[in-house]
């Protein structure tokens, strides 16, 4: 059977049809930057008092009579004794017209509810980590890419309508299936469209760089729009700019090769090819080709390989931990320091606007890593550099503001970089075998981190530092880890598990089928040989 991109090499690798595509897909990650991080203005909390009657609702200065506190005000009878907010709160409008802590009093005995809706909406991210593979499988890449952007957009604008916090988090749950889902088909879509050279471009320079600009659009529109429903409203009305899309960018031709639709497949390549002013070939796709492919993908899909099999080797199940471990507090940590500007004192947009900037650099020095870099120097360094700024915080005076604000940035640019490296990094490590397997759990370990995060910038309510303090030490931990996994830079891809290298503390070769080779993989699979290294 020849190679899929053997049969399209005639495409090119450049031409105005990939170049469509990379630009066109990378530019629906926009509203993926700024759709989960809004909680940062969404769920602020402004300065906020005991409402006093008979003030009529002005906020009352401290030290004045019947002073009020923010849980608590004085009782009527005078003396020490207080008495909770039985009027509700008065909010402070200097920063925020309104947000969902001031619309449903989320403050007091209810302020657990601020940071559990950003954990709302990372679990709808992990719930639609789970089903977004197997959708898109079943029903095209395509059709899975502008559906699940629909949802997003339509259940934003829903959220605007949202008459309780209960009605406003079980939407941000679905917008959180649908921002993941509608991320993952794009990468899909883009991954089997263009060509092997152009991948890693697409995935690091293309999609990140275009969410970065999302995740720069957020603070821009949030400072001219302080009310969080119109705000809400004006990134929802956004993605229906996507909508022309429909026409422009077509399924994937794999995958429609993997439903036996030949025709339909060769016809895409074929638009391709005239796009790209190339003379295709008679006949693209023969259908000898096509049953081949279908019967390999139905092979690969009754494969004994299971979950079970990234912990039952000695090597496996160490990359597999460690990875598992980095993930998730990578993500914990990118998304603690990025949910938590509106803590670090001073103008909250300046913050989250530096804070969205640093992802450009971040890119792009990745970008020059990747190419000229060993791969286990990356990761350590990145890991490290952000673990070791965030610490220093603690040293710096409370009155050298901006030296914070610079030692916050610099360090969430490391752990940016981090974040981003990892997920090519991921697929080196593993097998192809258990590769999408090894990925998934990966993922998943990442969203079970974010979900924590909103708690982790919670605790800067109350103390500043202590947030820092604690992703800085265990971001260092990892980082220290992340000097045991292997070399994976201009090497070949491990195909089998017997191929998978040992961490650096040990040298030692997997026993009975290290020396097997893909023969002795492959009569493993057939279930001749049973035991694993």
């Amino acid at each position: 059977m020849r190679e899929y991109e053997d049969v399209i090499g005639f495409l090119g690798v450049c031409g105005p049809f990939q170049r469509l595509v990379y630009c066109l897909l990378s530019l629906s990650t926009i509203p993926n930057g700024y759709v989960g991080l809004a909680m940062v203005f969404l769920a602020d909390t402004p300065a906020h008092r005991c409402r006093l009657p008979h003030l009529n609702g002005s906020l009352v200065p401290p030290g004045a009579p019947g002073e009020a506190g923010s849980c608590s005000r004085s009782a009527p009878g005078g003396g020490n004794e207080t008495e909770a907010c039985l009027d509700g709160w008065e909010f402070s409008t200097d920063i925020y017209s309104s947000t969902i802590v001031s619309e449903w009093n989320l403050v007091c005995d209810d302020a657990w509810k601020a940071p559990f809706t950003g954990t709302v909406f990372f679990s709808g991210v992990l719930t639609g980590s789970f089903i977004s593979g197997m959708i898109s499988d079943r029903y095209g890449r395509k059709v899975v890419f502008f559906a699940t952007m629909v949802v997003q957009t339509v259940f934003t604008l829903l959220q605007t309508l949202s008459s309780s916090w209960e009605m406003f988090c079980v939407l941000y749950f679905i917008v959180g299936m649908g921002q993941v889902s509608n991320y993952c088909a794009a990468y899909i879509l883009g991954s089997e469209l263009l060509s092997k050279t152009t991948r890693l471009s697409f995935g690091i320079l293309g999609t990140c760089s275009c969410y970065a600009i999302g995740y720069v659009c957020l603070p821009l529109f949030a400072y001219f729009i302080r009310d969080w429903r119109m705000l809400l409203l004006a990134l929802g009305l956004i993605g229906f700019l996507y909508v022309p899309l429909w026409w422009y960018i077509p399924e994937s031709p794999r995958w429609l090769l993997s439903q036996g639709r030949v025709e339909e497949a060769e016809a895409i390549i074929r638009a391709a090819a005239k796009m790209n002013k190339i003379t295709p070939p008679e006949v693209i796709f023969r259908q000898d080709d096509c049953t081949e492919f279908i019967e390999n993908e139905n092979k690969e899909k009754q494969k004994l390989y299971s979950w079970t099999d990234l912990f039952k080797s000695a090597n496996m199940r160490n990359i597999t931990v460690l990875n598992i471990i980095i993930w998730m507090i990578t993500a914990m940590t990118y998304y603690g320091l990025s949910l938590n500007t509106p803590n670090m004192g001073g103008n909250p947009y300046i913050n989250c606007l530096l804070a969205a900037a640093t992802e450009f650099v971040s890119y792009g020095a990745i970008w020059f890593f990747v190419c000229y870099t060993p791969r286990r120097v990356i990761l350590p360094f990145t890991l490290l550099l952000g673990g070791v700024l965030l610490l220093l915080i603690n040293f710096v005076p409370e009155d050298v503001h901006g030296l914070t604000i610079a030692l916050v940035m610099m360090g969430k640019t490391g752990v940016t970089g981090a974040y981003t490296f990892i997920y090519l990094y991921v697929t080196e490590l593993f097998p192809t075998v258990v590769r999408n397997m090894g990925l998934s759990a990966s993922t998943m370990a990442s969203r079970t981190g974010s979900i924590i995060s909103p708690y982790i910038a919670y605790m800067g309510r109350y103390n500043k530092i202590l947030p820092y303090m604690l992703m800085g030490s265990i971001t260092i931990v990892i980082g220290v880890l992340s000097v045991l996994l292997p070399e994976t830079k201009d090497e070949e891809l491990p195909e089998f598990i017997s191929q998978v290298k040992p961490l650096q503390w040990s040298s030692r070769k997997p026993k009975h089928i290290a020396n097997c080779g893909q023969d002795g993989e492959a009569r493993l699979e057939n279930g001749a040989l049973k035991t694993r290294e």
